[in-house]
């Protein structure tokens, strides 16, 4: 195949796949809606990112910058529009941010022309990845994002140690974006941290993911909660675990909330994701939670089990068995869009409402932590069912 064949066939099956309509899983569990085809994938990305297209320097028009996975997006609405930032993973290894937008929210998402330039603090980050946005109340719309860096206590040998922080930026457009420090907290390091949209106490409230290490959480960590007096040196002094891991449940090995919390009239609505280890690895999943108004440290209803968990090719990817979420759209009029990355490879949407999730929040049993107690809840029903 020629030059020009060639760069007519990439071109044409990256718009086909472009302008894909997408369409709902059929039946579903009520509670929403999957949709049948990812969202984002590598194939998403431009084709001139990843092409040379000039004949003179690249003849046989090979690839010269490979895309691993498009996953772990943050999500808002911006301009009427259904924008992800996603995390785009080379093949190198290295992960950047690059927004992406859709005009119904379910399909059709088509990167920006250029990924995002984000700038770095005095110590550079070695790696960027899965950024929370949030709308705050402040004006100004920020990304919390986890940056990587090798940890300066590590041996030669050891290659793999690594520090993780919370970064923070803030834009007003989604182009320019300004480099804020790091959060400080007294954990030694921290992952999935998520900025409340409203200030609390007149302070900028956090969501953290207390850790001891770059992999292993440590004793009695979870989703966390602390007060900083201001955002352009975030300082958390006093970290308290407000949602804790729990014996065999969903979310025994590892607990981190996903995007920010949705305001409804019964109180936050939380996603978060749980691990638990298998004789397969670990598997994570969706979980749903709800605090209150008013004290939004304290959780109010908590339903049973996991929201959502890998199906079918879902499980399968770069690191298998995956549910991740840290974006979802709530628009005006009650309908609610769910950004869901599967197995560290690809981008999906799911749908509902804020009445929906309500009524599953609020009526789906709680979690009675013991077989039996399953048992008796699984009888309530049945006996409920047969007085009709």
């Amino acid at each position: 195949m020629n030059f020009e064949k060639r760069l007519h066939a990439l071109q044409q099956a990256s718009e086909e796949l472009l302008t894909r309509p997408n369409r709902k899983e059929p039946l579903g569990n009520g509670i929403y809606d999957r949709y049948i085809y990812p969202v984002l994938t590598a194939a998403h990305t431009p084709v001139c990112w990843r092409y040379d297209l000039r004949e003179s320097s690249n003849p046989l028009l090979m690839e010269r910058f490979g895309i691993n996975g498009v996953f772990n997006a943050g999500a808002i609405k911006y301009r009427d529009k259904y924008i992800m930032v996603a995390r785009v993973e080379g093949i190198d290894r290295k992960s950047f941010f690059a927004v992406a937008e859709s005009d119904n929210g379910i399909d059709n998402f088509r990167f920006w022309d250029y990924p995002v330039q984000l700038p770095e603090t005095a110590e550079p980050d070695t790696n960027v990845y899965d950024m929370r946005l949030v709308q705050h109340e402040d004006g100004w719309i920020y990304g919390l994002f986890c940056t990587e860096r090798r940890d300066p206590a590590a041996s030669p040998g050891d290659q793999s140690a690594a520090v993780a922080q919370c970064g923070i930026v803030r834009t007003r457009d989604l182009l320019r974006w300004e480099r804020l420090p790091d959060l400080k907290t007294p954990s030694p390091q921290q992952r999935n941290v998520v900025l409340h949209p409203e200030f609390v106490q007149g302070k900028y409230a956090f969501y953290t993911r207390p850790q001891d290490g770059f992999i292993s959480t440590g004793n009695g960590s979870g989703i966390g909660f602390g007060l900083a007096d201001n955002i352009e040196n975030a300082v958390i002094h006093e970290e308290m675990v407000i949602n804790p891991k729990v014996y065999h449940t969903v979310y025994e090995g590892k607990n981190g909330l996903g995007p920010a919390p949705i305001k409804t009239p019964i109180g936050w609505l939380h996603l978060a994701h749980g691990v638990r280890n298998t004789a397969a690895g670990l598997r994570y999943v969706l979980y749903m939670f709800v605090t209150d108004l008013k004290d939004i440290t304290k959780v109010i209803h908590k339903p049973t089990g996991y929201f959502m968990a890998p199906q079918g090719e879902e499980r399968v990817g770069d690191v298998s068995n995956v549910l991740f979420s840290n974006g979802w759209i709530a628009d005006d009029n009650g309908n609610v869009f769910i950004y869901y990355a599967s197995s560290d490879t690809r981008m999906h949407v799911a749908t509902s409402t804020i009445a929906r999730l309500v009524d599953y929040a609020v009526n789906t049993p709680e979690d009675g932590l013991r077989s039996a107690a399953s048992v008796k809840t699984i009888n309530s029903i049945i006996e409920n069912n047969v007085q009709l």
